[in-house]
């Protein structure tokens, strides 16, 4: 077995399932998430997402199948190695800020000292100077979980598992917490991100895994993914107006400084109308549009994927 183990992965699932009560949660999943990679962990309500979230973090253990961490599989020693953020917040609202963030550093193994030193520079780094003397009932939602990302990265995880991280923040926070990440795992962390907001994940995530039912949709690059859902979608920005277009179906059409930008649809690759404008002069610019992440996730629960879908 360890002969053939891909040192470059992070987790493994094989074969993992899940049941509560007549509840089939996680259903044969199969997930490979690479080392050091941004992963979007997707799907709608209710399709799996949190139980096998709770299986990684050992909350709960998987009734079939395994988690392989690194080259071994799963052990209880490795969730010091893991760094939570989940949905449900659990900070003590009595507490004073620094005194939890020192109480959790040390029930991750840290000393005072060193969870000191570095609260220090994630205060500093996520402008939270003015936050240790203060209660976590005194905060606002947003500053709390600014309070509760500290905690989850202060440790310095090999795997950081973020829960919709973003709920509670205004676009700046936001924004400072999505550079964070990219930090974080430009620095080697590992990165699992849940959320609903389908347009973060094309912002920051690399790799991406879909699971609905219970089940895995789709996973994989993210890049890969989106071209092969492509749906022969091109914007084509021309100098004057264009009367034909052949077979393409006009979706939009919008005058701007650089002449008629044309949004159109095409079941063949449009080559001829294109090398047509570029020969007259006409044409200024012309890209596929791939599909976002949000249209192959509407379109993946609704109609399933490509690949089980019938000719």
């Amino acid at each position: 077995m360890a002969g053939v183990f891909d040192y470059n992965r992070m987790i493994k699932a094989t074969n993992v399932s899940k049941r509560y009560s007549k509840k089939l949660a996680l259903d044969g999943v199969n997930l490979n998430i690479p080392k050091g990679s941004i992963y979007g962990l997707l799907g709608p309500n209710g399709a799996g997402k949190t139980s096998f979230i709770r299986i990684m973090n050992q909350i709960t253990a998987p009734d079939e199948g395994e988690v392989w961490f690194g080259d071994r599989k799963l052990q209880p020693s490795d969730i010091a190695r893991i760094g939570y953020l989940p949905e449900e917040r659990g900070l003590y609202k009595k507490m004073k800020v620094g005194e939890q963030v020192l109480y959790l550093a040390r029930l991750k193994g840290l000393t005072t000292a060193e969870a000191k030193s570095r609260a220090k520079l994630w205060f500093e780094r996520l402008e939270m100077n003015d936050f240790w003397d203060k209660k976590v009932e005194d905060l606002s939602k947003g500053m709390a979980q600014k309070v509760q990302f500290v905690t989850t990265v202060l440790h310095q995880p090999e795997l950081l598992i973020f829960d919709e991280p973003f709920t509670g923040f205004d676009p700046i926070n936001t924004n400072l917490i999505k550079k964070e990440i990219k930090r974080l795992s430009a620095e080697g962390a590992t990165v699992i991100f849940s959320t609903h907001r389908m347009e973060s994940v094309e912002e920051i995530c690399d790799h991406i895994g879909l699971i609905n039912n219970g089940q895995v949709m789709v996973e994989g690059p993210l890049l890969d993914i989106r071209k092969e859902y492509q749906n022969g979608t091109y914007a084509i920005t021309t100098k004057n107006e264009v009367a034909q277009w052949g077979d393409a179906e006009i979706i939009s059409k919008n005058s701007h400084h650089m002449g008629i930008a044309y949004m159109v649809k095409s079941e063949s690759y449009p080559g001829t109308t294109v090398s047509a404008l570029a020969q007259s002069g006409n044409l200024v610019s012309f890209e596929e549009v791939l599909p976002s992440v949000q249209d192959i996730f509407i379109e993946i629960v609704e109609h399933g994927p490509k690949t089980n879908r019938h000719a």
